[in-house]
């Protein structure tokens, strides 16, 4: 029992401050305050209603996209190589792989926007994808490679065994198995790319700033409560997205067979 008050405390601590701003965003005043000094919908009219907060919302979903597309087979790829490799090298290269998620993240936007300044991807969408791409794709090894773990290869071998092609076996015996675990890491690469700032701060032009990045300029410059309508409108996506990656998660459990 205490196990379990301690868990909910520790719980309420991180989640708790998040939430706080939701009441704020339908707040009718215009100052960030408790208690709020009524129920509006105007800070989501102004939000939606407004060209800069639009322009960098949709920035946000082409480069979170874009982003997903190029990491998720990329890290799927990796996953599926570390998987079948048995060289002593194997840490070595994961190490390498997911180097990304343990170099604080300045670091890396820094490397970047110096490399991609050469070559003249900084400040457009392109160098923003690869940017982001260097972050999410560890998230898509990790998930991956947990889902090819409980993987029996000798599926694969009963499928070469009759007759069928390489390409038809991973289409048609592989990728159903770890679609699940596809899926997820694909929901993490989007999130990954969508919540990003630090990179974004660097590689982002004025036509390439994102909804993270145009949300801090406004916490920097001029404080709205617009911002806790775009900021509740994150913590709601991030839900969601969590959401699914829970459901892939007990599918996945209920297609192999085991405990969720």
């Amino acid at each position: 029992m205490a196990l379990y008050v301690f868990g909910g405390l520790v719980l309420a601590f991180l989640v708790l401050p998040i939430l706080a701003i939701v009441p704020l965003s339908f707040n009718s005043g215009s100052f960030l305050a408790y208690p709020i000094a009524g129920f509006s919908l105007r800070w989501y009219e102004e939000l939606i209603g407004s060209s800069g907060w639009m322009s960098s919302l949709r920035n946000s979903m082409v480069v979170a996209a874009a982003t997903t597309a190029l990491a998720t087979p990329l890290g799927a790829l990796a996953a599926l190589g570390l998987t079948r490799l048995s060289s002593s090298l194997k840490p070595v290269l994961i190490a390498l792989l997911l180097a990304p998620m343990f170099v604080p993240v300045i670091i890396v936007a820094v490397a970047s926007y110096f490399l991609y300044a050469r070559i003249g991807l900084a400040h457009t969408v392109m160098g923003l994808v690869l940017g982001h791409t260097v972050l999410a794709t560890p998230f898509v090894v990790l998930v991956v490679h947990a889902s090819l773990q409980g993987f029996d290869a000798t599926l694969l071998r009963a499928g070469a065994s009759l007759g069928a092609r390489p390409a038809t076996v991973v289409r048609r015996v592989l990728l159903p198995m770890i679609a699940p675990g596809m899926l997820a890491a694909a929901i993490f690469a989007f999130t990954t790319s969508f919540d990003e700032i630090v990179v974004a701060m660097l590689l982002a032009g004025v036509e390439q700033k994102t909804l993270p990045l145009k949300m801090f300029e406004g916490v920097r410059d001029h404080i709205s409560p617009a911002i806790t309508a775009a900021a509740t409108l994150l913590v709601l996506t991030s839900i969601i997205l969590l959401g699914v990656v829970e459901g892939l998660r007990r599918q996945r459990a209920r297609l192999w067979g085991r405990p969720a």
